[in-house]
């Protein structure tokens, strides 16, 4: 690798002013941006309808961006409500299961025949054979 010789060498008078020259030119640009941005003059009717199709697309910008956070919160806050719906809707679901759970055991069907004068047997079934006869 080379060394950077250009820095280890003085620079002439000449590139030296221009150097300066440029900077000067630079610095009262910035200047004169400076004091035509906060002057009276740029704040005219013309210069504002130069601007208009750039403030109309920011003002579209940011109806967009706030209809777009409206509908994001309505749709977080129906997220929510749905969830507790189907937390409602889980214990019903549980609830409803276990107590037909209890009311199908044999001895809750039991109590429920009982009134209609029926008797839990208590003989095992009988099975009937039915034999087939050739008939030709």
């Amino acid at each position: 690798m080379s060394k950077n010789t250009i820095k280890n060498k003085e620079l002439s008078e000449e590139i030296q002013e221009e150097l300066q020259d440029t900077v000067e030119a630079k610095a009262e640009q910035t200047e004169k941006f400076f004091e035509n941005l906060f002057s009276k003059r740029t704040i005219s009717s013309n210069s504002i309808m130069n601007y208009m199709p750039f403030l109309a697309f920011v003002a579209f910008l940011m109806i967009l961006y706030i209809s777009n956070r409206h509908l994001a919160e309505r749709t977080i806050r129906n997220i929510d409500r749905l969830g507790r719906d189907v937390k409602e809707l889980s214990w019903d679901y549980k609830s409803l299961s276990a107590e037909l759970m209890k009311q199908s055991t044999q001895t809750e069907i039991a109590k429920r025949v009982d009134s209609l004068q029926l008797k839990e047997r208590t003989q095992p079934p009988i099975k009937i054979e039915v034999t087939k006869e050739n008939t030709k």
